[in-house]
């Protein structure tokens, strides 16, 4: 690779290097069908990332390179459509369907049995957004706002890996008459969206982080594209869906399908799951079939769009209001339905915090009945306005916790009432506090039963000890018949206890009681976790024990010199030291010890040369180890395993569906390792 070279071969090579990695990004984000290899990849990365350092008055916004390299703005500005994204009118039912079909036909002219042509579309449920494009590079991004203008958000949107920042060279007409150039400027409408899964990952690590999580897959997907800190919506792994064109330069197509393929061609992410029908009641059929294997998608649907194919009926039909007269959205039996909060009470947590719920009179939503929902803290109470005995709308999307999306204020009658948010603990009484800055109050009496119940439910947990054939039901007995108290009392129980539980025959009370004993001799990383600190995640548990080597030497640390191990930092120091300078804890270290509960600590067992020293990150699914084998291997030879990818990195080892961190270490120049590289190095 030779830096040197003059600007006008240098410009060459970096153009010609993006058009390979825009390829590339396309084969492998919106098909998923990679052609090139993770290393023949990040060596292309690389060579972009030196010669654009190299001549830095060739980098431009649209380079690969640039995904993510603004700094966080302080408002969006306002943005007009060319042409406004108007909503469609919306049907429910097989009759009003038809119906649009008759009306289609009599603006027509034609006859009623006439069949007729249409595109049946998954109706996405996300956030609706256009993206302009110039010469086939991305110029703008924007919200739909009102339908005419919206919010700039080109920054944020250039981090979605499945928006091409630069158009592939594609068919252009009607269907067959091969490849040209794509439009000199067009607009492209689509969906963005978040995976059910992303989704969980998300408000996982909000929840573990002390912030409140996000309702459903919209809300996460709509506040991620709005940050203010595009690095910030980077983390999120947004996706997208295009459906259309708002304004397109010297458009020749005939249908609407036509242009969808057009997408596709030129690098954009299209359903799979679009159909040509030849009748409404092929449409019909379409929907009933969607209808019923909704959840089976991996992200949010609402219903599906019907639209004409023909763009030249489209254009006989025309618009009326903020709607077109040729697509219709047929709606699936709503998410939401109406009822009425009868109590709201508070549960407690693990770290004591608590946790405002809505008991409702039973109602059926989605197909699961529900008589709960959380309210997440007091100040989405107060924003909302939630009042006992109000008349709430409720939803609940996928497997997402059901949660009250408004009031219906116009329903009170006047003896609603406030709910306020106790000052002592419902459980044990305590005093509960709410530190400054957070929204969560929480009770700060460390033996409160509900927080024991929590605690030890964690301790035994998968991640943590993982007691197998000790659950909730288990714990929760032991403690209301106290026979625990705290996680060490579990290694203190005998058979004869175990067998007064209900449903514990001898032979579950004796695998019982093996399992516990087995779980003496945990990881250090495990123990650490296990203890349920605040803010301490399995990754930061791992990182204190490499660290720290001994659990005594861990709680022995003042606050101060924790907050200077790396990934540490004052907030989580802080938790660890309170936790550590209560004396309850204290005394279950000690119980836990005196028990014979030993950690195993992993030692380095020799300096491997390729390890030693090195920083690893694994992601995706691995089939030839568990992750956390694999990182404890890493630590064995002298390396480091992180959970995070940053310029210090030296190896990412991909398995299969890997996702945002694969990418960071391609954008960042890191080797990428395939399993099978990754066993043969530690060889």
């Amino acid at each position: 690779m030779d830096n040197t070279m003059d600007e006008k071969a240098a410009a060459d090579r970096i153009e010609d290097l993006r058009q390979q990695i825009n390829y590339h990004n396309y084969r492998y984000y919106v098909l998923d069908q990679p052609v090139v290899s993770d290393a023949e990849y990040d060596r292309l990365m690389k060579e972009l990332s030196s010669l654009e350092e190299a001549h830095p008055e060739l980098v431009t916004p649209n380079s690969p390179t640039q995904r993510v390299g603004a700094a966080p703005a302080t408002a969006f500005e306002s943005y007009t459509h060319r042409l406004p994204m108007l909503s469609l009118s919306n049907v429910d039912s097989g009759d009003d369907l038809l119906a649009f079909d008759k009306r289609i036909k009599r603006l027509l002219g034609m006859d009623e049995d006439a069949d007729i042509e249409y595109v049946a579309e998954l109706k996405i449920d996300g956030l609706a957004v256009s993206l302009t494009y110039q010469n086939g590079r991305f110029v703008r991004g924007a919200t739909r706002g009102d339908g005419f203008s919206g919010e700039d958000i080109s920054t944020n949107l250039r981090t979605v890996r499945a928006i091409p920042l630069a158009m592939l060279e594609g068919k252009r007409g009607r269907r067959g008459e091969g490849a040209t150039r794509n439009p000199g400027s067009i607009e492209v409408r689509g969906e963005v969206f978040l995976l059910h899964e992303e989704f969980r990952r998300i408000n996982r690590e909000r929840e573990e982080a002390g912030e409140p999580t996000f309702a459903n897959p919209r809300n996460a997907a709509a506040g991620s594209v709005r940050q203010l800190d595009p690095s910030i919506t980077a983390s999120r792994n947004l996706d997208i869906f295009v459906y259309g064109a708002g304004y397109m330069e010297a458009a020749e197509f005939s249908t609407h399908f036509d242009v969808l393929e057009a997408f596709k061609s030129w690098g954009f992410k299209v359903n799979p799951n679009i159909r040509i029908r030849k009748s409404i009641e092929e449409v019909q059929t379409f929907i009933a079939e969607w209808g019923g294997k909704r959840e089976t998608l991996g992200y949010d649907i609402d219903g599906v769009v019907v639209k004409l194919n023909s763009l030249e009926m489209q254009d006989r039909l025309g618009f009326v209001a903020r709607s077109p007269r040729w697509a219709v959205a047929f709606k699936f039996p709503p998410t939401q339905e109406t009822t009425v909060i009868r109590e709201i009470i508070v549960g407690v947590g693990r770290t004591g915090a608590l946790t405002p719920v809505a008991i409702m009179d039973p109602v059926e939503v989605a197909g699961v009945t529900v008589s709960r929902a959380t309210l997440h803290n007091e100040d989405e109470i107060r924003r909302k306005d939630i009042r006992i005995g109000d008349t709430i709308v409720i939803q609940r999307a996928g497997d997402v916790i059901p949660e009250v999306v408004q009031v219906i204020t116009e329903k009170r009658t006047g003896a609603e009432r406030e709910f306020v948010m106790p000052d002592h603990c419902p459980v044990c009484g305590g005093d509960v506090e709410r530190p400054e800055g957070e929204a969560v109050a929480r009770c700060v009496n460390i033996a409160c039963p509900a927080q024991i119940k929590e605690r030890i439910h964690h301790f035994a947990s998968r991640g943590a000890l993982d007691i197998e054939g000790l659950g909730p039901a288990q714990i929760d007995q032991l403690i209301d018949r106290e026979l625990i108290h705290d996680p060490a009392d579990l290694y203190y129980l005998t058979m004869e206890e175990l067998l007064t539980l209900d449903r514990m025959g001898e032979k579950s009370a004796q695998n019982t009681y093996d399992a516990i004993q087995g779980s003496k001799s945990p990881t250090l990383a495990r123990l650490i976790y296990g203890l349920g600190i605040r803010h301490v995640g399995e990754h930061v548990s791992q990182v204190l024990a490499d660290h720290f080597g001994t659990i005594e030497a861990l709680a022995d640390t003042p606050e101060e010199q924790l907050s200077q191990v790396p990934e540490v930092g004052p907030v989580i120091a802080a938790s660890i030291a309170h936790f550590f300078g209560e004396s309850e804890n204290r005394e279950v270290l000690r119980k836990l010890q005196e028990a014979g509960v030993t950690p195993e600590v992993s030692k380095p067992t020799e300096a491997h040369e390729g390890i030693a020293g090195k920083t690893f990150v694994f992601t995706g699914a691995l089939e030839r180890f568990k992750r956390e084998d694999a990182e404890e291997k890493v630590r064995q030879l002298g390396g480091r395993a992180t959970s995070s990818v940053s310029k210090n990195t030296d190896f990412v080892v991909a398995g299969e569906d890997a996702g945002s961190k694969l990418q960071k270490a391609r954008d960042l120049g890191v080797t990428v390792l395939t399993e099978q590289e990754f066993e043969e190095m530690i060889r």
